[in-house]
C-alpha cells in the first residue's frame, strides 16, 4: 500500500509517500481501505512531536478515515467485509490502509459520502461531547464560539443552535465571520478589530457568555475568562494560537465560574456507551439537514504536504480533507 510517512519529527514537507506493508490486525480490530482521510489540528502537532501522543516511527499521520471495511479480526461481530465505516484512528489514515480497533469504528449513514464522513467524527464528536457533557449547554442560554470558522468551530455553531443556545461566533476576519453566519451564527464578533471582551459584553447587556468555547487559547482564553457570565463555563478545546495560557483562577472565585477541560478521544474510551449515544443524535441531526460538514479543500494523497500546511497556517475554514481513492 502507500503510505505517507513520518520518520523523523518536521513539518509537513519533511513527510515521504512511499510503499509499506499493509497492517496486520489483531483480534479486535478491522482493517479498512481508506477512501478519505480528515486533516485535523492534531496533524500538524502530531508530525512536529508537539502532541500528547508520540507514536514510534515511522509512522502516518490521520487521525480520522472513513472507507470500506477489508477485514475483520476474530473478536469483531458488529462488522463484516464491505460496510462503508468512519473511524477514529488516533493516527495513520494518511495511507490506502489502516488497522482501526473496532469500537472506534461506526457505521456510517446511508446517505453521506465518504469525504463527508471523513470529515465529521473529530469536529462533531468533540463539539458534542463539549457542549453536552462538559458545559451541559441548556436552551435560551448564550455560546461564544472561538475560531468559528474552523472544524471544531463551524460544528460548535451548528450544534449550539440544534441546543436552542444563542450563538455568538467569534473570528479574525469578515470572511470567516460570513462562514460561521451561514451556519446559523446569530451574532459575529472580528477580534482583529475589537476587544472580544468588550463585545461580548455590549452584546449581552454586561452579563457575558454563558459558555464559551475555545479552541484557540492564547490572548483570546484571557479575554474569554473575563467575559463569562455569573455561573459561566469556559471550555478548553485546544490552543490553536500556539499558547498555552495560564489561568488568573480569582477570576473563576468572583464569577462562579468553571473552566472545563475537553478531551474527545479520552471520553471515547472511557464511556464509549455515552459517545454511541452522541453519534446516534449526531447522526439524526445529519439527516434533518440540521448539521453538515463544510469540506472546504480537497487534496489527493500526494498533496499530503499541501493539506497539513492549509491547516497549520490557519488558512482553511471548515475542513479540508484528502482523497486517498
Amino acid at each position: 500500500m502507500k503510505a505517507v510517512l513520518c520518520k523523523a519529527f518536521g513539518p509537513a514537507d519533511t513527510l515521504v509517500l512511499e510503499e509499506a506493508p499493509s497492517p496486520t490486525i489483531k483480534k479486535n480490530e478491522i482493517l479498512l481501505d481508506v477512501h478519505a482521510t480528515g486533516v485535523n489540528f492534531p496533524d500538524t502537532l502530531i508530525i512536529e512531536g508537539k502532541y500528547q501522543f508520540k507514536p514510534p516511527f515511522p509512522f502516518s499521520p490521520g487521525g480520522e478515515a472513513a472507507g470500506v471495511v477489508r477485514e475483520v479480526g476474530e473478536k469483531v461481530s458488529h462488522l463484516k467485509a464491505g460496510d462503508r465505516v468512519m473511524a477514529l484512528t488516533g493516527w495513520g489514515s494518511f495511507a490506502e490502509q489502516v488497522a482501526v480497533p473496532a469500537y472506534n469504528v461506526l457505521p456510517m449513514p446511508a446517505d453521506m459520502d465518504f469525504a463527508t464522513a471523513a470529515a465529521f467524527s473529530m469536529t462533531y464528536g468533540t463539539s458534542m461531547h463539549a457542549l453536552k457533557q462538559r458545559a451541559n449547554l441548556q436552551a435560551g442560554e448564550t455560546l461564544l464560539v472561538l475560531g468559528a470558522s474552523g472544524g471544531v468551530g463551524l460544528a460548535a455553531v451548528e450544534l449550539g443552535k440544534a441546543m436552542g443556545a444563542r450563538v455568538i461566533a467569534a473570528a479574525s476576519s469578515a470572511e470567516k465571520l460570513e462562514i460561521a453566519k451561514q451556519a446559523g451564527a446569530d451574532e459575529l464578533i472580528n477580534y482583529s478589530e475589537t476587544s472580544l471582551k468588550d463585545a461580548v459584553r455590549k452584546l449581552t447587556g454586561g452579563q457575558g457568555a454563558d459558555v464559551v468555547y475555545d479552541p484557540v487559547g492564547g490572548d483570546l482564553f484571557d479575554e474569554a475568562v473575563r467575559a463569562l457570565n455569573w455561573r459561566g463555563r469556559l471550555l478548553v478545546v485546544g490552543f490553536a494560537s500556539g499558547r498555552i495560557p495560564d489561568l488568573p483562577v480569582n477570576l473563576t472565585l468572583l464569577k462562579g465560574a468553571s473552566v472545563v477541560g475537553v478531551f474527545w478521544g479520552a471520553f471515547t474510551q472511557r464511556e464509549p456507551e455515552a459517545n454511541a449515544a452522541n453519534f446516534q443524535e449526531l447522526f439524526a441531526l445529519y439527516s434533518q439537514g440540521k448539521i453538515k460538514p463544510l469540506v472546504s479543500q480537497t487534496f489527493a494523497l500526494e498533496q499530503y504536504a499541501e493539506a497539513i500546511n492549509a491547516l497549520g497556517q490557519r488558512k482553511a475554514v471548515g475542513k479540508v480533507v484528502v482523497k486517498v481513492r
